[in-house]
């Protein structure tokens, strides 16, 4: 590395630029590449980066600084200092290279900071703007000197902004600085995806198969113990484990024939090492050092094409848990069993790939730098108009949620009015909670329970065939009672296997129910609409149980709308609806919503929440499809939604029940209803995968719970809506209804079609000015 004194010419720099970025980091450039080097080129297409590392102690007799080009744009700066130099004396030293390279370059100066360890010798410097990019809780890891706590005190003061590398850390440190921005650390798919078809590395290939992978730094946050054990339990398995060793003995390295310690690698070189390996290990240590990280591997090694088996850490979960490709094991005995699971996904082919892939089609380090660049500029120039630095950040509307309502609610502004829409969802994936995806067996489930398509319209099946081709299936469900599986809902074959009977017609089981039935003079509850219409013993055998289970609710206190969905039958249909159209979509739900989202003026970023971007995006209409009463903030209260606890499980046999659905009205029992996928899919397969259905009253909305009570308190949000012209409610959390998934399509072009003609009554719009 060429020794370049103190102020004398740097490394030639972009000829574009609007001033220097100076970037204080505890990790050198070239020991890993990983956030701090994302960023920092990225900015550097814009303005001057002077990355700053740690000191090197020398015996040279005077401070000095290296400087060499890492990237175009970005001049690592290392400052060479005497080692007899301590405490203020090493400080000053650093402060006048500091200010004498700082002198040189093109404000405005921007200063920021991966630790708070260096803001001592710069903390004098006069900046537009002072960012914390808080990837790590630094002070959890080995051998974290006792003075960052403080200083990093400072530096929350000190500082304009806060970054954070993953949610967990942003729960923590928002409640530390008014302006804290969570940025989970992204991912170059395309740099990764060349692992899929590339060669790999020489000493990779040549260990025996199959071959299980980590690359990374390998210190204090690997348990040791936890790779011992998966070489011990499978000797023939290969562990392959790439990154220099830090902070650790590599004496205390388990040492094992079948692992294989490979040392570091270089950023270009690491699809290489990746394509050698049947799955990618993420064998984190839980402890306080991993609290907080959210591991840029997770999204790495799945662009890799590779499934990913990992220990419990809280945002690999929270961003990747209900991936199909990640798979979350806690203890050495269930972490084997997972290895072994992704080993099975992987031989099975790459059919699950498709749901990880359409994940990170939402990420890219481009986006991640673009979006903090947006909110620095907010800080340092909030006067001046920054079209073009935030132009990816511009769209005419922001549509708040990737399920039904808001896809198609972005689909028409996109491709029918040629508007620019942002679609965000909270969630890791589109879809909402008609989400699909490939299970470890290969069979197409429903994560959030069974969404059977079927409608009455033309005008909606139309528009939805756009998006995919269909499996026609006709949907039937049995009730388990008293040890027998009768069709619902009821017709006659339930009547006459139920009770022994034998009616032939129509008008005979017609007979049969208005004998049981007891007229109620007014109908309003749920019960009363059953009990006047078959009696209170066919009341109690189907709906009473389900009904309180379902809705932890007696049928007499609630509404009458949820049971009058369910028709009796006196003929012997055994279909559960009667609709014109009733057809699954071919390739899945996720499929379709992904075709219809596929249009050149529509960005989609899932795992991304409202908070986060409300402020960082420009739109100019909002579609908000979430919980009305999120959105003003509960200033009512909290309106009563049911929740659902899903339980998936794949069996060793073809089959487990006769139908796609089988309910369990019986109370004793604590599930509502089995469901078995084939049936709905079409799939062939000699196992077989279920869910089970447990209702909850905690835990994301699904059901708005209709009563009277709750209705007049929606009224109250409703009235806030009506009031905010500027945004659109659309589907069933938004306007509280409990709608089916057609009648969410419906609502949503029919709200579409009344903005569209309100735009074309108003007055054009004078025509805007770019200003720079």
């Amino acid at each position: 590395m060429p020794k370049i004194p103190a102020g004398s010419d740097r490394p030639s720099t972009p000829p574009a630029s609007s001033g220097t970025l100076l970037c204080f980091s505890h990790l050198r450039w070239d020991f890993v590449f990983q956030r701090p080097q994302h960023l920092m080129v990225r900015f550097a297409r814009t303005m001057d980066v002077l990355f700053w590392e740690e000191p090197i102690d020398t015996d040279d007799e005077a401070a000095s600084l290296d400087l060499r080009e890492a990237a175009p744009g970005v001049t690592v700066a290392t400052p060479r200092l005497p080692r007899h130099l301590a405490g203020d004396a090493r400080r000053q030293a650093l402060r006048e290279l500091l200010d004498r390279q700082v002198g040189d370059m093109p404000g405005p100066l921007l200063r920021w900071y991966y630790t708070p360890m260096m803001l001592p010798f710069s903390a004098h410097l006069d900046a537009a703007c002072t960012v914390y990019d808080c990837m790590d809780e630094l002070a959890n890891f080995r051998f974290a000197p006792p003075e960052l706590i403080p200083l990093e005190r400072q530096l929350l003061a000190a500082a304009d902004l806060v970054f954070t590398g993953g949610y967990s850390l942003y729960e923590v440190k928002r409640e530390q600085h008014p302006s804290v921005h969570p940025f989970p650390s992204s991912v170059d798919v395309a740099h990764f995806a060349t692992a899929r078809t590339g060669p790999a590395a020489a000493d990779t290939s040549a260990l025996p198969r199959p071959c299980f992978g980590f690359y990374g730094v390998i210190d204090e946050r690997m348990d040791l113990a936890l790779i011992a054990a998966i070489a011990d339990a499978r000797p023939d398995w290969s562990l392959a484990m790439v990154g220099p060793v830090v902070k650790i003995d590599p004496a205390d390295l388990p040492r094992r024939p079948n692992i294989h310690y490979l040392g570091a690698r270089t950023y270009d070189e690491l699809p290489a090492c990746a394509a050698g390996w049947d799955v990618a290990l993420m064998p984190f240590a839980i402890n306080e050092a991993t609290r907080f990280i959210s591991p840029t591997k997770t999204p790495e090694y799945l662009a890799a094409g590779l499934p990913v088996v990992s220990t419990p850490i809280a945002d690999v979960i929270r961003h990747y848990g209900t991936v199909t490709g990640v798979l979350i094991a806690d203890g050495a005995e269930a972490f084997v069993a997972a290895c072994e699971q992704a080993l099975q996904l992987r031989r099975d082919g790459d059919h699950w790939r498709a749901e990880a892939d359409a994940l990170l089609s939402a990420q890219s380090w481009d986006q991640v730098a673009a979006r903090m660049l947006a909110h620095i500029r907010q800080v340092a120039e909030p006067e001046r108009p920054h079209l073009t630095a935030v132009h990816k950040d511009r769209y005419d509307y922001l549509v708040v949620g990737a399920g039904f309502a808001g896809s198609v609610m972005a689909e028409r502004l996109a491709r029918d009015g040629g508007k620019r829409v942002l679609v965000i969802d909270r969630r890791p994936h589109i879809a909402g909670n008609a989400f699909d995806r490939p299970d470890a067996a290969g069979i197409l489930i429903h994560q959030y329970g069974p969404h059977i398509f079927h409608t009455n319209s033309a005008e909606i099946f139309d528009y939805l065939s756009q998006f995919t081709e269909w499996h026609a299936y006709e949907h039937r469900v049995l009730a388990s009672v008293d040890e027998q599986l009768l069709p619902v809902p009821i017709n006659r074959t339930t009547l006459n296997r139920l009770y022994g009977l034998d009616l032939t017609t129509d008008e005979e089981a017609a007979a049969f129910l208005a004998a049981r039935a007891e007229p109620v003079p007014v109908v309003r509850t749920s019960e009363d609409v059953v009990v006047s219409a078959v009696g209170r013993d066919l009341y109690r055998t189907f709906f009473r149980g389900y009904t309180r289970k379902q809705w932890g609710i007696d049928p007499a206190d609630l509404d009458k709308s949820v049971t009058a969905r369910v028709p009796t039958r006196t003929n012997t249909d055994d279909r559960y609806f009667g609709d014109k159209f009733q057809f699954m979509p071919r390739d899945g739900y996720t499929a379709m919503f992904a075709a219809m989202l596929d249009h050149p003026n529509i960005d989609v970023r899932t795992g991304t929440d409202f908070a986060q971007v409300q402020d960082t995006v420009d739109y100019d209409r909002l579609v908000f499809t979430g919980p009305i009463d999120e959105f003003f903030d509960y200033r009512f209260g909290k309106l009563p939604y049911r929740s659902l606890e899903f339980v998936h499980e794949t069996l060793e046999q073809e089959w487990l029940q006769p139908v796609a659905v089988v309910n369990y009205p019986d109370e004793e029992v604590l599930h509502t209803r089995i469901t078995e996928y084939k049936h709905l899919t079409g799939q062939q397969s000699p196992k077989t995968s279920i869910t089970y259905e447990y209702p909850r009253a905690e835990g994301d909305p699904y059901y708005p719970i209709p009563r009277a009570d709750n209705q007049a308190l929606y009224k109250r949000y409703e009235a806030l809506a009506n009031a905010r012209p500027d945004v659109l409610f659309v589907g069933r959390l938004a306007t509280y209804r409990y709608y089916n998934m057609d009648q969410v399509v419906g609502q949503a072009l029919a709200t579409y079609r009344r903005h569209k003609a309100e735009l074309q009554e108003q007055p054009p719009a004078a025509p805007a000015i770019a200003v720079e």
